[in-house]
């Protein structure tokens, strides 16, 4: 399946997107410390976005699969930037899960966790671990 998506240079290192099949913008900003302005998400902010986002989502595919509520999950992603060369050296994802989800479908969550398309795509010298805590 492929998704056609657009790209326009706004100068001063912003960058707009345009989603196709949605016309859903996003705007992309150089960080401070690389010249930018740090009014938004830069670039490699959204590599992070994309892994957390696709952790969540495909853990929600296992969820509905399993039939199991795991509305209200939440999670955070810490990124951290390799200075030379200049790439992504980290990304640590924290999923906290809300109460309630049962034990025997915990270690398909993680699975699916770890094999979502962001996380199988990553280089293997980023280092992502992905943390599911149960508050149960």
């Amino acid at each position: 399946m492929s998704v056609s998506m657009d790209f326009i240079y706004q100068g001063e290192l912003r960058c707009e997107a345009v989603h196709g099949p949605s016309k859903m913008k996003i705007t992309t900003d150089a960080p401070v410390d690389n010249l930018g302005k740090g009014e938004g998400f830069s670039p490699t902010d959204l590599v992070g976005a994309a892994l957390v986002t696709c952790v969540l989502t495909t853990m929600g595919i296992k969820a509905l699969h399993e039939n199991v509520d795991m509305r209200g999950a939440r999670a955070q992603v810490i990124k951290e930037m390799q200075s030379s060369p200049r790439r992504i050296a980290q990304l640590i994802v924290k999923v906290e899960m809300p109460s309630g989800i049962p034990v025997e479908a915990r270690s398909k969550l993680q699975h699916a966790a770890e094999a979502c398309p962001v996380h199988r795509s990553l280089h293997p010298d980023v280092w992502a671990p992905i943390d599911i805590v149960y508050p149960d």
